[in-house]
């Protein structure tokens, strides 16, 4: 009996799917965004994937699409070498002041400005030249096999990635139902599993909830930001969503406070958290896991 699942060339769906997004991720929307990012504590969305990611001490890292370096930099705290790739030269600007604001940190993380189609190679990073290879939430290419190849590449034990595994991250699921407004969940990691497997890997999967708190300064603030949700035919829900604010936005006791891209927060915010669902895919590329060892 002939099996879909196997027979089916993950990466070209892959591919049909990019052909349909509305733009590609282009360099110059993140330079743009890059001003939004400044030194903070260790995001708990970070702080889950580090524990997930399980480093172990004094290995080498590749953080491919490293932003502002909410990875980089505890990694280089907890004594790893990084090389932090992006490839937005903004991005690697703020990550620099990061690197200064922490202190103590010089010659453990090395910039580099680098896009997932680039030749990897050609730019320095050579296969298996680091001990672990990391993609957070960065992997945005048309070639998604060539993607997992390049860090499996790279990487001399494992590699670890995140993927949306529910609604997009701009998306609050919990307004977009109480307003009867369609959603879309993301598939995005069950091609990226399958292309493992398929290169014959063995891709294992766990899950992070990452919450946020919207906050805005009035409700015609609140639609206008909420609003940019209503996409693929639920414009005309404007209303609705209005109606919705105006019932569920409360003071917000931080107000003024920086939130969590360094922005000051808004006087009012939701009174319900969003939460966005993260699939953590990690696999072994080649030295093999230790032994478990019984009394």
């Amino acid at each position: 009996m002939r099996s879909l699942l196997l027979e089916t060339d993950w990466n070209e769906e892959w591919m049909r799917r990019q052909e349909l997004r509305r733009t590609p991720d282009d360099p110059a929307q993140w330079d743009a965004r890059a001003r939004h990012f400044r030194p903070r504590e260790t995001h708990p969305y970070a702080q889950d994937f580090l524990a997930l990611a399980d480093i172990r001490p004094q290995e080498s890292v590749l953080d491919m699409g490293c932003g502002a370096g909410s990875l980089a930099i505890p990694l280089a705290q907890a004594g790893h070498n990084v090389v932090a790739a992006d490839f937005s030269s903004r991005m690697l600007e703020t990550l620099q002041e990061g690197i200064r604001y922490y202190g103590g940190l010089d010659g453990r993380i090395d910039t580099l400005q680098l896009a997932w189609d680039d030749d990897w190679q050609a730019a320095g990073i050579a296969p298996q030249s680091v001990d672990v290879a990391i993609a957070s939430r960065s992997i945005a290419t048309r070639d998604l096999k060539a993607a997992l190849t390049k860090l499996t590449v790279a990487a001399r034990r494992r590699c670890c990635i995140t993927l949306i595994a529910g609604a997009s991250p701009h998306l609050d699921e919990h307004i977009m139902r109480a307003i009867g407004a369609s959603v879309t969940r993301g598939t995005d990691y069950i091609y990226a599993f399958n292309i493992l497997v398929g290169m014959g890997l063995r891709p294992e999967v766990s899950y992070i909830d990452s919450p946020r708190r919207d906050t805005f300064d009035s409700l015609e603030d609140g639609v206008a930001d909420f609003a940019r949700m209503l996409e693929d035919g639920n414009e005309h829900r404007v209303d609705e969503l209005r109606s919705y604010l105006a019932q569920h936005m409360v003071d917000n006791p931080h107000a003024g406070e920086p939130g969590a891209k360094g922005r000051p927060q808004g006087r009012y915010m939701l009174d319900h958290e969003r939460i966005t669902r993260w699939a953590f895919i990690a696999w072994s590329t080649g030295e093999p896991e230790p032994p478990e060892l019984h009394p």
